[in-house]
């Protein structure tokens, strides 16, 4: 089973850290998804931007209306996301309990299990298929 990572950091701490600092963090990190790759757990990951260059959409009466960055205003913010593949929760959570990001560095992970969309996107497809 596919589960998701979401991965937070606190701004204040990662902007205290030296560059060497924060190379050792990378590279630590970076070798930890090395190692659940080869073990068959990492099925993809990526960064994202800082929550300054987000956009917000939301339906507002009828239309769609686009704001600035987050709602939370928060001392943690979302760094990244990491898939990974686990037997059950508990896999996930003793894999991501290893991630130097928590462990060495204190970082919080936010664990949910993805949802199987086969079924409702092969019936949507259907219905759409038939209505044209």
């Amino acid at each position: 089973m596919k589960y998701l990572c979401f991965g937070y950091y606190d701004i204040k701490k990662f902007e205290g850290m030296s560059e060497t600092e924060r190379n050792a963090m990378f590279d630590t990190c970076w070798d930890y998804d090395d190692h659940l790759r080869a073990n068959g757990h990492y099925v993809g990951g990526e960064a994202v931007q800082p929550s300054e260059t987000a956009l917000t959409l939301q339906n507002k009466n009828g239309k769609v209306a686009v704001t600035d960055g987050p709602y939370a205003e928060t001392k943690e913010q979302l760094g990244g996301l990491l898939i990974l593949e686990a037997r059950d929760m508990n896999h996930a959570v003793q894999l991501m309990s290893e991630h130097p990001a928590v462990k060495k560095y204190g970082n919080t992970f936010e664990i949910r299990p993805t949802g199987d969309m086969t079924e409702l996107e092969e019936a949507s497809k259907q219905r759409r298929k038939k209505s044209r």
